[in-house]
């Protein structure tokens, strides 16, 4: 289950293009037939702001595309927003928190069941190819065309491969010097030198990722496949942990204004005044319970609470 970034707001077209760059917006809109002015320059909602705008009645519809409210960078704010939407579009393989609100559900076709490729994080393309044919599932790809035809416009993409083809014709733009994407890319916000607040006693600053085998929903009804996953730990390194009092084993607890989560204690090769906790692995819920995310202050302390039994003392 993919989850919606929640930081900037998008700024980007196809291609690396910047939605700021008339002449991107230009080049694009002659691909597409539009009219000029056919693609707006101001740039839109971030994924947080698109949540905040909907639970404050500023927007009365939300198309949900698989993605879970627990792994959004603010869940409370998510299921409010969920709650306040006048109309709640969801396309899932599972039932989630989403579905039980949504006022129409649109299944779609899991990955064995149609191709398609991943950008894996080297940037580079993974392309793979149906494993169960003649399902008769549709691709969300073509859900979304489909809702866009009804709404007289065309995305191109009835398929996997009509998109990808869609997109190697628009082409990348060439990067400029010292900029990420885009030649128009200095036209954007840049960010100067900033500080990070040190951790004071009692605190440290949260690392966090998703484990393989997690609580996501497709494990979901699979306990011998959720039974080979890691046990939840917070992992300190030796500097910090003598620091804080932590022994390997000890049941620690992490916590913030927004709740706690208590789980055993090892060490890792860390920087110093930091904690690592999977984000979502057995109590190890940090989105939901804590409602924060990497890069965060947190509470650390040591937990008159026992660590379970099957998590055996020992350095990571």
């Amino acid at each position: 289950r993919g989850a919606l970034a929640a930081g900037a707001a998008p700024t980007l077209l196809p291609g690396g293009r910047p939605v700021t760059d008339a002449a991107a917006r230009a080049e694009l809109e002659s691909a597409w037939g539009l009219a000029e002015g056919g693609i707006p320059a101001e740039i839109g909602r971030s994924t947080d702001e698109m949540l905040a705008a909907a639970a404050g009645g500023e927007l009365a519809g939300l198309l949900v595309g698989g993605v879970d409210p627990y792994d959004l960078a603010d869940p409370e704010l998510g299921l409010r927003a969920l709650d306040e939407v006048r109309f709640l579009v969801s396309l899932e393989l599972r039932p989630s928190a989403v579905t039980e609100r949504a006022d129409v559900v649109l299944p779609v076709a899991a990955a064995v069941h149609r191709a398609g490729s991943y950008l894996n994080w080297e940037g580079r393309v993974r392309e793979f190819t149906t494993v169960i044919e003649a399902t008769g599932q549709l691709p969300d790809c073509r859900v979304l065309d489909t809702l866009a035809v009804e709404m007289d416009a065309d995305l191109y993409t009835q398929t996997p491969a009509a998109a990808a083809g869609e997109l190697a014709r628009l082409g990348t733009v060439t990067p400029a010097p010292g900029h990420a994407t885009g030649s128009a890319r200095q036209d954007l916000p840049q960010h100067g030198e900033f500080t990070v607040a040190a951790p004071e006693p009692g605190q440290a600053r949260l690392a966090t990722w998703r484990s393989l085998l997690d609580n996501g929903s497709l494990q979901d009804e699979e306990p011998h496949l959720t039974g080979t996953a890691r046990p939840a730990m917070a992992l300190l390194g030796p500097a910090t942990a003598a620091g804080l009092g932590i022994a390997v084993g000890d049941a620690v607890t992490v916590g913030t204004d927004r709740g706690e989560l208590t789980v055993p204690a090892g060490l890792a090769d860390l920087p110093d005044g930091v904690v690592w906790l999977p984000t979502n692995s057995g109590p190890s819920t940090v989105r939901r319970t804590l409602g924060v995310g990497h890069g965060a202050l947190v509470g650390v302390r040591a937990s008159v609470t026992e660590a379970p039994a099957d998590i055996e003392a020992g350095e990571l």
